[in-house]
Parts: structure tokens; sequence; C-alpha cells
């Protein structure tokens, strides 16, 4: 005789099947969800380092191979944002910006890509701000492993006269970069750059002289000011050992840009992996390239800015600042041990 079954015991074990695959449900989303959190979280902590892969960088195999043992070895955890290294302080239209990319190519570097102006313009803020404060959308203190190298670049630095005592109250290891070129050129270049955001300047010639028929030289006109590198040296050398101050090559940098930065590697205390296989230089613009990476159809050059055609000025204003630059630059290659060369 076949058994008769209750609705309410069928309905029970219903809502039992029910209860079972809802909860077998939630076990599962629990996993997905942890797993996905935890691929997020790896990610997070990979985009610092993955900032230094921009379309414009190429990595040599064995700098590759060394991030990739880095993040396997679970050292991405240790990253934190921390207070400069190193400092690239000048000078403005010396090289700094192409100085500071060619040097994010390095793995052990991690580089502010904005300046700051952190100890000119905001060091009442505190080293905490520096070092933490967002200072635009996308622009903030990179995060470092242990053993990399956080930098940032403000050519303001070298010129403003309290900017040495407060980067020795942050850390007296520091170490120093200085791009310098030409005091003429530069100061040409900086002018045409003036020039470009603000039509209607007077004319280089007029700007040069306090009185233009007695020759007298407006030193204190920022472009020619900029320039005078013994003076602004001597108040960083009252702070800092020459063994800690760097000097690039600007004019070498154009063209010899591995020599310098193998140059600058070494100072940093680097592996040299950055060399001349990274490096092309454009004709047009006048100015080495990042070669293509990987995967890109294109190389990388530096902005438009970069490499312009400067103003024409007078050459007879030209001679009458290698004569009033000679003195400073035979100092300036003195106090720095370095002979530039600039005529």
């Amino acid at each position: 005789m076949a058994s008769a079954h209750s609705p309410a015991l069928d309905l029970r074990r219903l809502a039992q099947k029910v209860v079972v695959m809802l909860s077998l449900g939630v076990v599962c989303a629990c996993l997905l969800y942890f797993i996905a959190g935890r691929s997020e979280a790896v990610v997070g902590d990979k985009a610092p380092l993955l900032l230094l892969k921009t379309g414009a960088q190429e990595r040599n195999s064995s700098a590759e191979q060394r991030a990739e043992t880095d993040i396997s070895s679970g050292r991405e955890w240790t990253a934190s944002r921390r207070l400069p290294h190193a400092l690239i302080v000048g000078v403005k239209k010396g090289g700094t910006r192409a100085l500071l990319e060619f040097l994010r190519l390095h793995p052990d570097i991690r580089a502010l890509g904005s300046e700051p102006h952190f100890f000119d313009r905001h060091y009442g803020r505190g080293l905490n701000w520096y070092r933490l404060s967002k200072l635009s959308i996308k622009s903030m203190m990179p995060k470092a492993l242990d053993g990399q190298i956080v930098m940032e670049k403000t050519p303001r630095y070298f010129v403003t006269p309290e900017t040495p005592a407060r980067i020795h109250a942050m850390s007296q290891d520091v170490k120093l970069i200085v791009v310098v070129r030409d005091p003429i050129t530069r100061a040409i270049s900086d002018y045409t750059q003036i020039v470009s955001k603000t039509p209607g300047v007077p004319s280089f010639e007029s700007l040069t002289f306090k009185n233009q028929t007695a020759g007298q030289i407006d030193f204190q006109w920022s472009p020619l000011y900029i320039g005078l590198y013994a003076r602004h040296l001597e108040r960083w050398l009252a702070y800092f050992p020459l063994s800690q101050i760097h000097f690039v090559h600007g004019e070498r940098l154009i063209s010899d840009p591995a020599g310098e930065l193998g140059r600058v590697q070494d100072f940093l205390g680097l592996q040299r992996i950055i060399t001349d296989k990274h490096f092309y230089f454009n004709k047009t613009k006048g100015f080495p390239c990042l070669k293509k990476p990987e995967g890109s159809s294109k190389p990388h050059c530096l902005g438009k800015t970069k490499g312009r055609t400067h103003v024409r000025v007078d050459p007879e204003v030209i001679q009458k600042l290698r004569e009033f630059y000679h003195p400073h630059n035979l100092k300036f290659y003195q106090m720095a041990g370095m002979d530039f060369g600039w005529q």
C-alpha cells in the first residue's frame, strides 16, 4: 500500500532545499568577493610601480625580471609614501624635465611628475603635507619599496635663498642634482618661454641692460640672475658638502644622454640600467628622445616646448653677456670642480 505524503512535510523539505541552495550561493559569493578583493588590493599596490612603465618607457630584461621578482616575493606590501632621498633642485631651462623623464626609466627610482614647490612656496604646511598631501588629481609623493629612491624636481629651489637650510632640516644626507647649461643660452631659452606665454614683452636686448648706452647689465633680471651659478652654489655649500651635489652638464645631456645618465646613476648608487639603447636623436627637434617601448608603434619625445626655436638676439648683446658671465663661470668651475667649457 503506497504511503500518503503530507503536504506540510513536502513544503518543509522544499524549504530545507531552498535554504541549502541559498547557503551555498552565499558561500560562493563570499569566496568570489574575497578573491576579487585580493586581486584589487594587489593591483592597487602595484599601481605606483606600474607608473614607471609609461608609454614613453622601455625597460631592459634585467629590470623587468627584478620588478617581477619584487612583486612575486611580496615586497609590494611594504610600499609607503616617503620623503625624497634625492632632489633635482635646478636650474630652470637647464634640462631638468628631460633628466627626470629619463631617470623614471629606472625601476629603482620613484619620481613625482609635477613640481611640488614645497621648499620655496609651501614649506609652512609641514613635512607631513609634503609626504602625503594630494597635490592634484593625479599627483602626490609616490609610494616606494624598500631600496627604491624617491625624488622630485623643482628648479626654483636652486636660486631661492631659503631652500638649502630647509632641505638640510629635512635630511642632512639628501642627494642634490643640478642641471646647468651655458647661462646665456639658458637665459635666451627662458626669455623664449616667457614670450610664448606673455605676448608684448619688451625685447631681450632692452631687458638685458639697466642702461644700454653704458652697457650696464641688469643681473637682477630673472633670466640673467639664474645664470649666476657660483652665487647660488655658495648658499648650498654652507649646508651640504660638494660630495652630495651632482652637476649634470646640460649640453652633454643633449649630445650624450646615456653618458650623463650613467653618471647620475652612479651618484645615486644605482646600477647602470639606463643606457644608450634607450635613446635616439630627433634631428627635427634637435633633442634626444626615448626609443619606442615594446607594444608601442611610436617613440616618445618630450613636449613641443622642448627643443623649440629660440628668439634671435643681437650678437653684440651676446658678446656683452659673455664678458659679463666669464668671471662668474670661472668661479663656478672652481667651486664645482668641473670645467663646463662655456665660452
